[in-house]
C-alpha cells in the first residue's frame, strides 16, 4: 500500500514538473508575436560589432557575417523567457527556499543585460552599449547579493568540490560570486550564432532537471524546466536564420541562473562538464587574446569564439551550430554520469 502511495505522488509531482515546463513554453510562444511587433515598430536592431573578444579588429567575423547585417534583426529577445519564466514561478507560488534565489538572480542579471542591450540598440557608436567595469560591478553586486542570501539566509557553509564537501564558512560568498560571474559570462560568449546558445541552454537545463530531481528537490527541477520550455519556444524562433537574437538580456539571465542552480545542488564540480561548450568558448578566448600580447598579434584561432574559427574553415553556420548542439548533449550525459557516480 505504501509503495502504491508514493508511487502515485512521484506520478503526481512528475505531471507538476513537466506541466510547469509545458505552460512556460505555451506562455512564452504567446509573448513572442507581442514582442515581435513591438521590436519591429521600434527597430531594435543589434549593432554588429567592429573589435573582436581577442582584442582585435573583427575582421574575420564581419566577412563571414556581412550578409546577416544587413537584415535589421531585433535584439533583447530574452525579455521574453525571462518574463514567461517569472510569471509562471510566481503565479505557481514555488517554494521560495528553492526558486526565490535564482529566480531573482535571473531577473537582476536580465535587468542589467537589458541596460546594456538599450544603450547598444539607441547608442550611435559602432559598438555601443555599457562600459565593461561598469557591467562587471553591477553584475557583481547581483551575485554578492545572492552569495550573501546563500550564506545567511539557506545557511550554506560548504561545498562539493568532486572530493567530498570543504567547510568554507563565509568564503562560500565569494566562490558563489565567482562561479555566477563565470557561467553568466561563458553563456554571454556563446551566444553568437542562430540558435546556438538557446540549443546548449535547453541541454544543461535539463541535465540540471534531472539532478535536482534526484536530491528530491522537486520545486528547483520544476523551475530548470520551466526555463527549458521558455528556451524551447525562443529557440524555434532564433534557428537559422534567426528572427531575433536574445541579447545580453537572456545570455546574463541564463547564465546566472545556470550558476545558482549548479551552486544550490552542490554540483558545481560537475558544472564545467555540462557546461564543456561553454568553458571552450571561453578557452578559446582567453587563449586567442594571450596570444595576441605575447606573441606580437598573432592569433591561434582564426576568430574567437571558437564557433567563428569552425566557420572561418569553411564550415557553414549551421553545421557549427548543430555540431556544437550535440557536443552539448553529450557533455550534459557525461555530467549527469559524473555527477550519479558521484553520489552513490
Amino acid at each position: 500500500m505504501t509503495d502504491t502511495i508514493n508511487i502515485v505522488v512521484q506520478t503526481h509531482t512528475l505531471i507538476q514538473i513537466l506541466l510547469l515546463g509545458f505552460i512556460t513554453f505555451m506562455l512564452s510562444m504567446l509573448l513572442t508575436p507581442l514582442y515581435t511587433t513591438i521590436a519591429y515598430k521600434y527597430e531594435w536592431w543589434k549593432k554588429q560589432r567592429s573589435d573582436s573578444w581577442s582584442g582585435g579588429k573583427a575582421t574575420v567575423y564581419a566577412k563571414l557575417h556581412a550578409a546577416k547585417h544587413k537584415r535589421n534583426i531585433p535584439n533583447m529577445a530574452g525579455i521574453v523567457f525571462v518574463l514567461s519564466v517569472g510569471l509562471v514561478t510566481l503565479a505557481a507560488n514555488l517554494d521560495r527556499g528553492q526558486t526565490w534565489l535564482p529566480l531573482a538572480g535571473m531577473v537582476g542579471a536580465g535587468l542589467i543585460g537589458f541596460v546594456d542591450d538599450w544603450m547598444n540598440i539607441r547608442g550611435n557608436s559602432a559598438i555601443a552599449g555599457m562600459r565593461a567595469r561598469i557591467k562587471f560591478l553591477l553584475h557583481s553586486i547581483v551575485a554578492l547579493v545572492g552569495g550573501v542570501w546563500f550564506y545567511a539566509k539557506l545557511d550554506v557553509t560548504s561545498l562539493n568540490f568532486g572530493f567530498g564537501e570543504v567547510a568554507l564558512g563565509a568564503l562560500v560568498v565569494f566562490v558563489f560570486w565567482f562561479v555566477v560571474i563565470a557561467t553568466a559570462n561563458a553563456v554571454n560568449i556563446t551566444d553568437g550564432l542562430d540558435g546556438l546558445a538557446g540549443g546548449l541552454l535547453v541541454s544543461s537545463f535539463t541535465v540540471y532537471t534531472i539532478i535536482a530531481a534526484s536530491q528530491g528537490k522537486y520545486v528547483l527541477a520544476g523551475f530548470c524546466l520551466s526555463i527549458v520550455g521558455a528556451l524551447l519556444s525562443y529557440t524555434w524562433f532564433n534557428i537559422y536564420p534567426a528572427r531575433f537574437f536574445m541579447g545580453d538580456v537572456g545570455s546574463f539571465a541564463l547564465g546566472t541562473a545556470l550558476g545558482i542552480i549548479a551552486l544550490q545542488t552542490d554540483t558545481i564540480y560537475v558544472l564545467p562538464v555540462v557546461g564543456a561548450v561553454y568553458v571552450a568558448e571561453t578557452g578559446s578566448v582567453i587563449i586567442n587574446r594571450t596570444s595576441r600580447k605575447l606573441r606580437h598579434g598573432k592569433k591561434v584561432f582564426l576568430s574567437s569564439p571558437i564557433h567563428h574559427h569552425f566557420e572561418a574553415i569553411g564550415w557553414p553556420e549551421t553545421k557549427v551550430t548543430m555540431r556544437f548542439w550535440i557536443l552539448g548533449q553529450v557533455a550534459g550525459v557525461v555530467g549527469l554520469m559524473l555527477y550519479l557516480l558521484g553520489s552513490r
